[in-house]
């Protein structure tokens, strides 16, 4: 979500190789594509929903409306909607610790998928209470339901894991602090990207008129950085490993 659709585009192409196509949601929306794949979508409407600039991981629902009752039955908060856009309809909520996350019913881009190719490496939530958010999460999206299609529920190193046919596509870490000045630490959901090589995107990033929001720090078997595009809105890159 941002304000100005073609700068974020001019910055996010230049950053990642990404390109644009409209899609039916109207003009203020496009889908970057790599490598002629899907991979995230941008919609310049924060000021008109008066949100701030985020990139914000929005979660495949059945029945909105439904999603939207769960997600207030459990003392969460449902901002924008369920309003319908182009094929399907959404909305825009927050869980019991202040993080966002939307929720879409309609048609899914095919080939789409978190975790494969050039689409977001993974998805992670920083909460305070790791459990007690993906219980939240499993009830209100069905994580772990019997659905053919679900998506698994796990515990490693600490962390809850989600996985989707096989693939991790998010994490679940504790620790946050609600009322912390920073937004690193504040409960959020972050947004990572592989690289092909941090330093060299942190650099392309600067001279784009973005800039750091955390130092280069180790990461599993690599290294990743959090970065604030021209507008403000944060994302992790990591290395491709």
């Amino acid at each position: 979500m941002t304000r100005d659709l073609r700068a974020a585009e001019t910055f996010y192409g230049a950053l990642f190789g990404w390109e644009f196509r409209p899609t039916r949601l109207g003009e203020e929306f496009s889908v970057a594509l790599r490598d002629g794949a899907p991979v995230a979508g941008i919609g310049a409407l924060a000021p008109r929903l008066a949100v701030a600039v985020a990139w914000t991981p929005y979660f495949a629902v059945a029945d909105a409306d439904l999603t939207a009752s769960r997600i207030r039955e459990r003392s969460a908060t449902v901002a924008v909607g369920p309003l319908r856009f182009g094929t399907g309809r959404a909305a825009l909520a927050s869980d019991r610790e202040g993080a966002v996350f939307g929720i879409w019913e309609g048609e899914v881009i095919p080939r789409w998928s978190v975790g494969r190719g050039g689409a977001p490496a993974w998805l992670e939530l920083r909460t305070r209470n790791a459990f007690d958010a993906a219980i939240f999460y499993a009830e209100v999206l069905d994580w772990a339901g019997e659905a053919p299609d679900c998506c698994q529920v796990a515990y490693e190193d600490d962390h809850v894991v989600l996985s989707h046919g096989g693939v991790t596509v998010a994490r679940l870490s504790g620790g946050a602090v609600e009322a912390a000045p920073d937004p690193q630490i504040r409960p959020r959901w972050h947004v990572h990207f592989r690289v092909e090589n941090v330093e060299k995107t942190v650099e392309t990033a600067l001279r784009l008129g973005g800039g750091t929001a955390s130092d280069v720090v180790a990461a599993g078997n690599g290294r990743e950085v959090i970065l604030r595009d021209p507008d403000g809105g944060l994302f992790t890159v990591a290395d491709a490993v």
